[in-house]
Order: structure tokens, then C-alpha cells, then sequence
């Protein structure tokens, strides 16, 4: 069975003595086992990290670019293959695999920009033949820790702009599916990158706790589910380390009385189901502003979700896939079932899905409830499958104090035809990343992605101009030449 090992110092290395297995989740066999780095192994990366990163800390930024524009040219040549491994581990449709890898290519043109983004700021004569400039300078050995549901997007978020800043990189992807990840490295290192520039250690909770107590890590980047956001981001900060760690979701769309209702469940459909919702900014309830909106909502939903296909990777006419591994299917059903016990109505039921040809596999069909209430243990925590809940309200300022009062502030969207109340909606909603009929409003690469409250534990958000402070640190330069034969008397007043 193939072993998937780790990247160090530009080998591949397989030295633990714990493997895990690897699933096809279309399937549920196992297809391959990965290697969980010992405290050793993760200490040999950062070792590797460090001896990297004078020379490629005192590389010019423009010579960084150029690596990157070849490892943007290479995703794309190797398009199809990482699709596949990402198919085939994650269990995402071709198409949906695709999109995740566009997005990621977006992060690396955006890292292309480096001499620009590295420019710096610079005054003359801000006293008397003194000039002031700062600079950004990288902070050193940094690593990311990333999910399993964008194996290919999320760690793009990191380390493209992070290298480009001159520092080095340890990636601890997600050892559900790996192989992407660990393959998306190796192109990198084909575009030209320096051994020990990125190194990749897969593994579990040991190799993480090293990356979040050693002394030569000085920044983490997360993203998971908030509980573990929240761990990372107390034990880095308590080690001395800068930290962002973006957490879970529970996204709401507003759906007023005045919106095109056709155009809202079409937009509701790709939200809530692709990617199984397995996505932070899956839309995963819709709040419906009067009962006759609510109506129209549920009737159209249940039949357009009639069309609805699930199914495996490979087949592009599928609109979703199965979900990570069977405890999950198990757990997503388990909300289906609370929020049945709970009294709401489950008005299309996606517990057991017949998938021909593919009847272990882990899927959960497309399931829309109704009568959702806030008291609801299904409403309060983050489902991460292929389920929309219906929330009825009276009047869109209820529908704003749901979503305010949510422990979460991820993502959220309105849809409808009156500009004043989407402009008094975008102003006084307390989510960081908001929809004005636009159900999935993830920022370009050239702006930065983040949520409020307990989605983000930190103050910088990912990617974009956020990420370029995250992984550099500002210097600032006074400088004076004195005129030749000058003698300046000692002055003991604060400068002015």
C-alpha cells in the first residue's frame, strides 16, 4: 500500500513508526496510509527551516517572484492530477476541485507581486537633513496547520505569500488527504525553491504541539474548527508567537420578502450543498423574513433539491460529493436527527442516500429543515455537512439579532431588491465578511479573509494585504548625514 511521507529539506522522508489510513470516501476503503511525524521528525523540518532562511531571507524579492510565477505555470500544467488527488481523498467533484484550485492559483499571482507589496515607505527631510524609511522584513521559521476540506486552497492562503516575504515555511496539512498537498510542495520545489524553503510534516496532535511551543516557529496560521482555533491560538501566543487562527462558521442568509426568490434558491443550492458544505463559508441556514417568503423559500427548495445528484468524484454531471470519513456522516445525520427531536419539520431527508455502486461510502444526501428555532442544538453549532436549516422570523431586524447574537461572525448574506436595507444591513451586521446577493462572499486573493467574534482568534486576517503584515515584521530607519566639519553642540531635549 503506498505510504505518503513527509517533505524535509527537499526529500521525501517516511521515518515514523504510526501510520494512519488514508480513505477514498466514495468508497470507504483505504487507499493509502500516511506517516504521523514524531517530535523528531517535525524538529528535523524546523532544523532544515532554519538553515534555509539567511540566504533566502537576503534573496532579492523580485528572484522570490520569479519562483512563484514558475510554481503558478506548474499548477497549471498538473491541473488534472492534483484535481484527482483531491477527488480521491476528499471525495470533491472534478469541478468543485477545480474551483478550490483556482482560488489557490489566485493566492500564488497575488504573492507574483512581491516587490510591490515588499516596497516599504520612505519621507525625506523629516528634520533637518533627515530622512526616515521603513521596511518589511520577514520574521523567520513560520508554519501553517491546514484543514482537510481545501487540501489544496487553505495552505495558498500561507505559504506562497509567506516564502515571498523571505521567510520559511513548515506545513502541517490535514493527514485525512495529504497527497495534494504534499505533491502541490514538490511542484514548488520544481519551480525553483531552495531546499528547507518548505518543508511539510504530516501528522497529528504531537507534531502540531511542536510547531506551537519550539522557539524557532515564530508565527502560526490555522484554520479549522473554532475549539481547536482557540487551543492553537492560546498555546502559540503563551510561547511567545504571532497567531491567526480562523475557526468555525455557522452562516446565515437573509431572505427578504422583496427578493428574487428564484435567483435566491439557485444561489441557496451551490451555498448550502457544494463541497457537502463542507466549507466555513457554506451557508447553512436561511432566515426567511415573513411567512410568505418562508413558503415560497421551502416549496421552491424542495424542488429544485429533487434534481440534486451525489455521487463520486470522477463524475462531473454529480453536484456534490461524500463527506471526510463515516464518524462524520454519522455526526452530520446526528444533527438531522437532533433538530427532528427538537420539533422542526425535515421537509427533504438526505439520511440514507442510495448511491448505486457506491453503498460504503460516507454520503449524506441534500437535506432541508424547517422551523428551525435558535434554542436548537442543530442551529447553535456548526453542521459542516449538506444540510440548510430554515429559521422563520417577522421582520429583518430578527433576522440581524440572530445572526448578531451567534457566538459566530464568519460569513453571512442578504438577498434582495432594496439597496437601503442591503446598505443598513452591510453597516450593522456584526459578521467579518458579507453578501449583498452574493451567498459565498470569500474575498479575492488582493483583499483578506477573516471573520469576527470566535470564527478568528487574532488580529490580522488571511491572505491579501493582512497576510503580508501577519508574515513581516515593520522596521523603521531614522537616518542624518551631518555637513562635513559641523560640530553640534548636546542637545538633552526629546527630539522635535
Amino acid at each position: 500500500m503506498n505510504t505518503i511521507g513527509h517533505l524535509i529539506n527537499g526529500q521525501l522522508v517516511t521515518t515514523s513508526q504510526r501510520m494512519q489510513d488514508v480513505y477514498n470516501p466514495a468508497t470507504g476503503e483505504v487507499s493509502k496510509q500516511v506517516a504521523l511525524a514524531p517530535k523528531e521528525t517535525v524538529e528535523d523540518a524546523i532544523a532544515a527551516a532554519q538553515a534555509a532562511f539567511p540566504a533566502w531571507r537576503d534573496t532579492p524579492p523580485l528572484k522570490r517572484a520569479r519562483v512563484m510565477f514558475r510554481f503558478k505555470e506548474l499548477l497549471e500544467q498538473n491541473s488534472d492530477k492534483i484535481c484527482q488527488m483531491i477527488g480521491e481523498e476528499h471525495g470533491k467533484i472534478c469541478h468543485d476541485a477545480a474551483g478550490e484550485l483556482q482560488r489557490g492559483i489566485e493566492n500564488v499571482e497575488y504573492a507574483c507581486g512581491a516587490p510591490e507589496l515588499l516596497k516599504g515607505e520612505f519621507s525625506k527631510n523629516v528634520g533637518p537633513n533627515i530622512d526616515s524609511w521603513s521596511e518589511f522584513q520577514p520574521l523567520g521559521v513560520v508554519a501553517g496547520i491546514t484543514p482537510f476540506n481545501f487540501p489544496a486552497m487553505v495552505p495558498m492562503w500561507m505559504f506562497p505569500l509567506a516564502i515571498v516575504c523571505g521567510n520559511t515555511f513548515i506545513l502541517k496539512p490535514s493527514e485525512r488527504d495529504p497527497s495534494s498537498t504534499l505533491y502541490i510542495a514538490q511542484l514548488l520545489q520544481e519551480a525553483g525553491l531552495p531546499e528547507g524553503v518548505l518543508n511539510v510534516v504530516n501528522g497529528d496532535k504531537e507534531a502540531v504541539d511542536v510547531l506551537l511551543t519550539d522557539d524557532r516557529i515564530k508565527a502560526v496560521s490555522f484554520v479549522g474548527s473554532t475549539p481547536i482555533a482557540e487551543y492553537i491560538y492560546a498555546t502559540a501566543s503563551a510561547n511567545g508567537k504571532r497567531c491567526q487562527a480562523l475557526g468555525g462558521a455557522k452562516n446565515h442568509a437573509i431572505v427578504m420578502p422583496d427578493a428574487d426568490m428564484d435567483n435566491a434558491v439557485n444561489q441557496l443550492l451551490g451555498a448550502a450543498f457544494g463541497s457537502s458544505g463542507e466549507r466555513c463559508m457554506a451557508l447553512s441556514v436561511a432566515v426567511a423574513v415573513g411567512e410568505e417568503a418562508a413558503d415560497a423559500l421551502v416549496a421552491k427548495m424542495q424542488t429544485a433539491m429533487k434534481n440534486l445528484t451525489v455521487g463520486e468524484y470522477s463524475d462531473k454531471t454529480n453536484d456534490f460529493g461524500p463527506v471526510i470519513t463515516r464518524d462524520h456522516q454519522q455526526k452530520v445525520v446526528g444533527y438531522i436527527n437532533s433538530a427532528e427531536a427538537d420539533g422542526a419539520k425535515v421537509v427533504v431527508d438526505g439520511r440514507e442516500p442510495n448511491i448505486s455502486g457506491y453503498e460504503n461510502g460516507f454520503f449524506v444526501g441534500a437535506t432541508l429543515i424547517d422551523g428551525v428555532t435558535a434554542e436548537m442544538q442543530s442551529y447553535k453549532e456548526e453542521i459542516f455537512g449538506p444540510v440548510l436549516q430554515v429559521v422563520r422570523v417577522n421582520t429583518m431586524e430578527e433576522a440581524m439579532q440572530l445572526i448578531n447574537d451567534h457566538e459566530y461572525g464568519n460569513g453571512t448574506c442578504i438577498f434582495t431588491r432594496d439597496g437601503e436595507a442591503a446598505r443598513y444591513f452591510s453597516n450593522h451586521i456584526q459578521v467579518g465578511m458579507v453578501g449583498i446577493n452574493v451567498p459565498l462572499p470569500v474575498p479575492v486573493a488582493y483583499h483578506s479573509f477573516g471573520g469576527w467574534k470566535r470564527s478568528l482568534f487574532g488580529d490580522l486576517h488571511a491572505y491579501g494585504p493582512d497576510g503580508v503584515r501577519f508574515y513581516t515584521k515593520r522596521k523603521t530607519i531614522t537616518q542624518r548625514w551631518p555637513s562635513s566639519g559641523v560640530r553640534e553642540g548636546v542637545s538633552f531635549a526629546f527630539p522635535s
